[in-house]
């Protein structure tokens, strides 16, 4: 069975990148293009990974991780922050409120893939 991911990014472009990579590769994607709608599908799908922007409408990443970092039911998916917030501040925040990877944009596409791999392995 193809694991789940939950993408949340506000950018079409990005998103149909990354999108089409994750399923390339046999993952079942569902985006959503801002925080309150990802947070409904995560509580909806239960996803096995999820790749969360910070700077979107509605709500932003950081709440939508505290929410899921603080939902018995959600807390123990990985999440990966994907995000043009690059500042050490930002970073430290996003790994204290439970990321297990904080990736800066531009990033490289084959490089996502490896770390979605491999946080998708130890989560098994």
């Amino acid at each position: 069975m193809a694991k789940k991911i939950v993408l949340a990014e506000d950018e079409p472009q990005i998103a149909r990148l990354i999108e089409f990579k994750l399923r390339k590769e046999g993952y079942q994607v569902t985006w959503k293009e801002n925080g309150e709608e990802a947070l409904v599908a995560i509580k909806e799908e239960k996803p096995d990974l999820i790749l969360l922007d910070v700077m979107m409408p509605v709500m932003d990443g950081y709440e939508v991780l505290r929410q899921i970092k603080e939902d018995e039911n959600l807390k123990s998916i990985p999440v990966i922050m994907l995000t043009a917030r690059a500042q050490e501040r930002d970073v430290v925040k996003g790994i204290d409120l439970g990321a297990q990877d904080y990736i800066t944009k531009p990033f490289h596409p084959a490089e996502l893939l490896v770390q979605v791999k491999r946080i998708l392995a130890k989560s098994r």
